[in-house]
Parts: C-alpha cells; structure tokens; sequence
C-alpha cells in the first residue's frame, strides 16, 4: 500500500509503503507434553507460541530457530511448515505475516523462560491456557488437525 506523506525537512512529497512485517512461530510438540507456549512479557499480553520477527539478513527458518532458542533455552529442530498466516488483525501492533513451522527438542528438560518471556512450559493440547495472543488459538486448532490427519 502505497501512503503519501510529507518531509519534515523540506516539506516534500515522500511515498512511504506500508507492508506487512515478516514474523515466525514454532510449533514445538512433543508426544507425552504437548506443545511449548510462553508467557508474554510485553504487551500484547497472553501466552503465545515461540516466536518473533525475522532479522534482516537470516531465513525465516534461521529466525525459527533463533526466537525458540531465546524464548524457551531449546535447540529445536524443524520438521516442517504448518502455515502462512497473514490476517492483517493477527497482531494489534501492526500487519504482519507470521510463517508458521512445528519442530522439535532432543532435550525437552533444558525448557525455561528467556528473552521476552515471563514463563515458558509444555501444555497438553486439550488443557491450553488461557488468554492466547494473536491468532495462535487457530495455529495449534491447525496443528491439532495436522495431529489427527485432517489437513
């Protein structure tokens, strides 16, 4: 989208655009546990999969990897991608697009809080807490369908 503002210097047309901001989640399941989600620190408040925005000069799969680790201690391994998920009222603070991928740790027990996490814990799929953040409520029902060969 294509907006027309003004210089604050000299007063000059400038065309400034508007694009969604490219983010990442990652589902991280593991059979007996659930899935890892954590405690927003930060506004939006709620509990979220682990996840952020992507760096400039990484892949999205580079930036999978790095928000898990910062968010939750765990080297996680991906092994596929959910979604793309791309409702510009996904996230309050602005239009992004989050690239969605399931992974998984060799080490489940090194799981703890970091970054801009207030918590970080595994949760069976059918006892989530409550609030989720953005549109996370609709990856996991996504990932559930995944689970039992329905997508």
């Amino acid at each position: 989208m294509l907006k027309i503002a003004s210089c604050p210097h000299c007063g000059g047309v400038i065309e400034e655009y508007c694009n969604p901001v490219p983010t990442v989640d990652v589902v991280i399941h593991e059979p007996g546990l659930g899935i890892v989600l954590v405690e927003r620190k930060n506004p939006p408040s709620g509990w979220a999969l682990p996840g952020g925005f992507v760096d400039c000069g990484e892949t999205v799969e580079q930036a999978a990897v790095r928000e898990a680790y910062e968010e939750t201690g765990l080297h996680v391994e991906l092994t596929g991608l959910l979604g793309v998920y791309s409702d510009p009222a996904r996230d309050p603070r602005m239009h992004t697009l989050s690239v969605v991928f399931t992974g998984r740790t060799a080490d489940p027990d090194a799981l703890c809080a970091g970054d801009d996490a207030g918590a970080a814990s595994f949760f069976p799929l059918e006892s989530l807490p409550t609030p989720l953040a953005f549109d996370h409520a609709r990856i996991i029902e996504d990932f559930r369908a995944r689970l039992v060969g329905r997508r």
